[in-house]
């Protein structure tokens, strides 16, 4: 594959290394100097776009993607209030986009655990649930996009118990707390907590580095390849909810 890297940070940098290490050719770079080249004629005989940047210059990015006919996977965070506008603009278009808040192939198990788990302890009302999150410093928004598909996940499995998540300890019953701290070089920890009078169940990943989350995304764009339509990580696992 060609690729455009969309985004240069640490991430892009870490995607560029994985893709060219499994065959693949880095056909273009955007970064926030040059983001004027994200133009048809520059993305022309590019086969995919991998998009990772800011949450105010994503949906943008996307779209000027899509007007060149070049399908994205973008992992870019902040932004999901505009994802319904975005993927009806996909269909509309006839194009192809892969979306997910996290790449670690672990934390997309933990994501399909987590909705698991929240089906069981629906029926234990006696456990209260909180989540938390710890990323590396140059992380800009949180709680981390993570952090909200777990949570949100969440509250479709237990409602009515919980109503809602926020990003503070709770102070009622039916919010759900995301704590979020941010500390010097680390990649992402996240835990789901169950707490009851008796007894504490966890689940937790963390990763080691960013190796994990540009596999992913690299494994991502050779999904995407041949498709359209909209995708996620549980096409490209072939996990099936129960």
């Amino acid at each position: 594959m060609k690729i455009v890297l969309i985004g240069y940070g640490k991430m892009g940098k870490e995607i560029e290394a994985v893709a060219r290490e499994r065959g693949h050719d880095i056909h273009l770079i955007i970064d926030i100097d040059n983001r004027h080249d994200l133009t048809p004629e520059k993305l022309a005989g590019a086969d995919i776009a991998i998009e990772f940047t800011g949450p105010e210059a994503a949906y943008d990015n996307i779209i000027a993607c899509f007007d060149a006919a070049l399908p994205v996977v973008s992992g870019s965070t902040g932004w999901l209030d505009r994802m319904e506008d975005l993927k009806e603009h996909c269909h509309q278009t006839d194009q192809a986009f892969f979306y997910a808040s996290n790449y670690s192939l672990g934390v997309n198990i933990l994501f399909h655990l987590n909705r698991v788990l929240a089906r069981i302890m629906k029926r234990y009302p006696q456990y209260d649930i909180s989540l938390e999150e710890t990323h590396h410093t140059q992380k800009l928004d949180a709680p981390s996009g993570t952090a909200i598909t777990l949570a949100e996940d969440i509250l479709r499995e237990i409602d009515p118990r919980k109503k809602q998540w926020v990003n503070r300890p709770a102070s009622a019953r039916e919010e759900l707390a995301i704590l979020s701290h941010r500390r010097d070089s680390i990649p992402g920890i996240h835990t789901i907590r169950y707490e009851s009078d008796m007894d504490i169940l966890e689940l937790t990943h963390s990763a080691k580095n960013r190796r994990g989350f540009a596999l992913g995304a690299v494994l991502a764009a050779e999904f995407l390849q041949g498709r359209k339509g909209c995708y996620g990580m549980n096409d490209l696992l072939g996990l099936e909810e129960s």
